[in-house]
C-alpha cells in the first residue's frame, strides 16, 4: 500500500477526508434543522453529529498545526 492511500482505520485520515466528513455532517445537520420537529432518534442523531463535527474540526486543526 502506498503511503498516501487510506483504508478504514488503518491510517490517519487526510485533511481533505476530514473536511469531506465535516461537510457531510453539516449537510445532515442542516436537513435536521429544516424540520419543524425532530423525533427522539433525530434529536440523538443531531447531538451525535455535533460532537462528531467538533471532533473532526479538532483533528483538522491538529493536522494544520503539524503541517506548519
Amino acid at each position: 500500500m502506498a503511503s498516501g492511500q487510506n483504508q478504514a482505520g488503518s491510517a490517519t485520515p487526510t485533511y481533505e477526508e476530514l473536511q469531506a466528513q465535516h461537510r457531510g455532517h453539516e449537510k445532515r445537520l442542516q436537513e435536521l434543522s429544516n424540520k419543524a420537529w425532530l423525533t427522539p432518534d433525530e434529536e440523538l442523531e443531531e447531538k451525535q453529529l455535533k460532537k462528531l463535527k467538533l471532533s473532526l474540526k479538532d483533528q483538522m486543526t491538529h493536522l494544520r498545526r503539524a503541517a506548519s
